[in-house]
């Protein structure tokens, strides 16, 4: 049977904006009030989502969050109509307004925990979305996140979906940011890489002093027990705490992963040598693990937060052949663009490089990997999803005329307090469900 890795994008949301929410994310600090595009942002990340179908892969969409959340800003104690909460929070609590206007679930690499039947006690695909519960802006996700999920992956015969971990930072959980697959082929059992930024329990452990670790042990091994994951074939690495406090929030900034090969900055974790070697045992030796490791002296940690090195996709052509997708910055930057061209003549098995447009989305803080959540399938297993999910070019068309329908073109920190704004969103997210045959998942369809 033909196994693959397959890729589903987030679709950015209409009301994507710079608000500078994320606290740890340089790129997003940085960039905070500037005006956005929702249109232009999403048309990058249909483009890109465009391209690697062209490439041959497995290229899904997942559906935005309804923006701005009028519910979460009831729950506050605001009333009245729509436009009279929008008006009140925007005035009263601006920090709070902007936090629930974020279109943050573009990057989808933090919408979940996806193990591959292959891995799994049960045979199944387990889905775990992410409780996100360090930014209170992102854990307003994580309900609306399964409903999409389990209506994209509906066929319980393949799929199986939990509920997110406890609202609580004790389980913090960041998804699949923080998490990689390493395997000899995407069919075959694989090592789960779990990476976290602190333990929960054990205050005398190391944790960064600056920013915040958002993600803890006990959140990786709660996900490693609901997928019902073998002991012999999960592996829990530390994030460095010196590299956190320095911008990377994520472990997808400062690695990535795919089948054989581990890209990874040299000051990405704690006890390397010692966690590289239970990977590699774990990993078993019938097929070569590729550990390639990024030193100081080719890339700084600083140029691989500014450049966004690690946070791009490698992904294997159906041909066999692995591709780095990364930004323009990469290539924009001498000391990464001439690391990157080396390393594709070097021996491992990345042999080209294809770089995208998504400035929008790092302005942001998220480049391509950030944008994407990826599913090991098998054939019988993609025949069972969604089909109106996955990108071809009718669907890319489609969706592209959507955009520009329903979009608008710039939005500046005042626009957000526009009620109409919220109307906008609603038509919109009501008629792609239509498109993406999501069914009412969206709370203002249900009422």
């Amino acid at each position: 049977m033909k196994y693959f890795e397959a890729n589903f994008d987030g679709l950015v949301g209409p009301t994507h904006n710079y608000a500078g929410l994320s606290i740890g994310n340089v790129a997003s600090l940085s960039n905070a009030k500037n005006s956005s595009s929702p249109r232009q942002a999403a048309k990058q990340g249909l483009s890109k989502m465009k391209a690697l179908h062209d490439l041959g892969l497995v290229q899904g969409v997942l559906a935005p969050q309804e923006r701005p959340d009028v519910y979460t800003l009831r729950r506050l104690g605001f009333t009245g109509t729509d436009a009279q909460v929008i008006e009140k929070a925007a005035k009263q609590a601006p920090a709070v307004f902007k936090a629930v206007c974020s279109a943050s679930s573009m990057w989808t690499a933090n919408a979940a925990t996806i193990s591959p039947s292959a891995d799994t006690a049960d045979g199944k695909v387990h889905f775990t979305p992410a409780n996100l519960t360090n930014k209170f802006h992102r854990s307003l996700e994580p309900v609306t996140t399964g409903k999409i999920l389990q209506a994209m992956f509906r066929n319980p015969q393949h799929f199986a979906h939990h509920t997110h971990l406890p609202d609580n930072d004790h389980f913090g959980d960041e998804g699949a940011a923080n998490h990689t697959r390493l395997c000899s082929a995407y069919g075959k059992r694989g090592v789960e890489l779990f990476v976290f930024g602190r333990y929960a329990f054990d205050s005398s452990k190391p944790a960064p002093k600056r920013f915040p670790a958002r993600h803890t042990l006990e959140a990786c091994e709660a996900v490693a027990r609901l997928h019902g994951l073998s002991a012999e074939h999960v592996v829990y690495m530390q994030q460095n705490p010196d590299v956190i406090d320095q911008g990377v929030f994520h472990n997808d900034v400062i690695a990535v992963g795919n089948q054989n090969v581990l890209f990874y900055h040299q000051q990405a974790f704690i006890d390397s040598q010692q966690k590289l070697t239970e990977l590699q045992r774990k990993f078993g030796h019938d097929t070569e693990l590729h550990l390639i490791e990024v030193k100081d002296s080719e890339v700084s940690v600083a140029e691989a937060i500014k450049t966004y090195l690690f946070n791009t996709q490698v992904v294997t052509l159906p041909g066999g052949e692995m591709v780095i997708i990364a930004p323009t910055e990469c290539q924009d930057n001498p000391a990464v663009s001439a690391y990157l061209a080396a390393l594709t003549e070097r021996n491992t098995p990345i042999k080209q490089i294809h770089y995208y447009d998504v400035k929008q989305s790092m302005r942001n803080g998220g480049g391509p990997a950030c944008l994407r959540l990826r599913v090991a399938m098998s054939e019988q297993e993609k025949q069972a999803v969604n089909p109106n999910v996955l990108m071809n070019a009718t669907l890319f068309t489609r969706l592209n005329q959507w955009v520009d329908k329903h979009y608008r073109d710039e939005i500046s920190e005042a626009d957000l307090a526009d009620p109409q704004l919220l109307q906008e969103s609603r038509t919109a997210l009501d008629e792609l469900t239509q498109i993406l045959d999501l069914g009412s998942v969206y709370q203002f369809q249900q009422e």
